[in-house]
């Protein structure tokens, strides 16, 4: 029986870097050919392995892949992985504002320790509205939804009413079901959403806020689980057991290095940067260039940016998006599809409309990519105008990575929310104030204690 390791055996990466490639604007028709011509199959639709083992195409995808690794894309002077090169292609950051009003005279940033308990919910519950409902297409998600007369979306997902025909054709996630529909759902279980923001507390709490990318990699080494990474995260992390080092783990033989890995880790170090978007963009490179370059890391730099823009307390949406653009260089890939998004979410009524302008426009990407991805959290947000719930529902509504969009979108909502109890009961109730993790000495955790947690490295020197 062959044993098959997802996301990180090589005959399984070729098709992925392959599109990569087409992406980026590499020429690579002839590899592209010895493969096929090899019989390689092209990459896996939705999972991380291919339908049929081919551990006899090893040696050859080793080679192809290195080859790969040599061609270089047109699109490097508009797409730089470097910090410097960033800095200097991204709009000026707009001016630091300090952190947020405060209260009593104690310096202590007024109501920030709410926000971001608000913020912990709100990414806990857009993520759990997500998760059945993940890898599954657009078409899908709007069939489930409606047969439970759902749709709109507005509240959790449910088998309840749901003919059976319809989820045999329509299976929800997995892993995902047993614990994340509205009849079943009992704390917050656990998901790789919520990891990476207790990942990133540690590291916070261990490190400080100089810590380096080389410390990133000694904490997964340390505390992360290798079955609990996926897509660049696993190769970067198997690269770390090869002896690579950062940020080498980035790029060797790893096709994923734009899709959304980073951006999912990018909360922490939003919130615990409130009104200083650029900072909280460069502690956000530190972490991602472990795993990603290019747009992988504009993802979560656009993200941590809006985030703090948000957790100041003296910015609305609109403007905690316009501060995350302003951190990312603005002919990359990721900010035409940010900028696509806010604008198509601004012209169309219905977020049906939305969702699918944004699918026709970048539906040629992997579902995981970081660029339609973050195109539809932008649109998602910008057409809620701040209203938590036609946020998460909107960003789930999307499709694609819903599950990693609805997290995102509920927690730059739960901080304009402001407060736990400004957010709607339907969506934090279920939540039983108890978080689920492979994490060590965070499982069971209350969202109540990591906001005080959270707090205490956000004001920290």
């Amino acid at each position: 029986m062959i044993l098959r390791v997802t996301w990180v055996q090589p005959e399984d990466l070729v098709g992925h870097e392959l599109r990569q490639a087409a992406e980026d604007g590499r020429d690579a028709s002839a590899i592209a050919a010895r493969w096929q011509a090899a019989g390689g199959p092209p990459a896996p639709r939705t999972a991380g392995a291919s339908s049929t083992p081919r551990p006899d195409l090893r040696p050859l995808a080793e080679r192809l892949l290195d080859e790969l690794s040599t061609l270089e894309t047109p699109l490097a002077p508009d797409e730089p992985t470097s910090l410097s090169a960033i800095r200097n292609r991204a709009p000026q950051p707009p001016a630091h504002r300090g952190r947020s009003t405060t209260e009593g005279g104690t310096g202590e940033p007024a109501s920030l320790r709410d926000r971001l308990h608000a913020a912990w919910l709100g990414r806990a519950a857009g993520c759990l509205l997500g998760k059945p409902v993940e890898k599954l297409p657009l078409p899908a998600i709007r069939a489930l939804a409606r047969a439970a007369g759902n749709w709109p979306l507005s509240s959790w997902f449910t088998a309840v009413g749901v003919p059976p025909d319809l989820l045999a054709a329509h299976p929800w996630n997995r892993r995902s079901a047993p614990t994340s529909l509205a009849e079943n759902i009992d704390g917050m279980p656990e998901d790789d959403d919520l990891n990476y923001p207790l990942l990133n507390l540690l590291l916070l709490q261990r490190y400080g806020r100089d810590f380096t990318t080389a410390d990133v990699a000694r904490l997964w080494l340390d505390e992360l689980p290798a079955g609990r990474t996926f897509t660049a995260e696993r190769v970067a992390y198997r690269n770390l057991l090869d002896g690579i080092e950062p940020p080498l783990t980035a790029v060797h033989r790893n096709p994923f290095r734009e899709w959304i890995g980073a951006q999912i880790r990018a909360d922490v170090h939003g919130w615990t940067h409130p009104g200083d978007p650029a900072a909280a963009a460069a502690q956000a490179y530190r972490d991602a260039a472990l795993t990603h370059t290019a747009n992988g890391i504009y993802g979560a730099m656009f993200v941590a940016a809006t985030l703090a823009a948000a957790a100041s307390g003296a910015a609305d949406v609109h403007r905690s998006l316009e501060c995350g653009l302003g951190v990312i260089p603005p002919r990359s890939r990721l900010a035409r599809a940010v900028r696509l998004g806010i604008d198509t979410a601004r012209t169309a009524a219905d977020f049906d409309d939305v969702a699918d302008r944004l699918h026709a426009a970048l539906g040629g990407y992997h579902w995981v990519h970081a660029v339609p991805n973050a195109a539809l959290l932008a649109a998602a947000l910008t057409h809620a105008d701040g209203d938590f719930s036609r946020s998460i529902c909107a960003a789930v509504s999307g499709g694609w990575d819903t599950d990693s969009n609805g997290a995102t979108a509920g927690s730059v909502a739960g901080l304009l929310a402001g407060h736990p109890d400004r957010l709607p009961e339907r969506w934090t109730s279920p939540l039983k104030n108890r978080l689920s993790t492979s994490i060590p000495s965070f499982d069971g955790i209350g969202f109540d204690t990591l906001a005080d947690l959270t707090h205490l490295e956000a004001v920290h020197p």
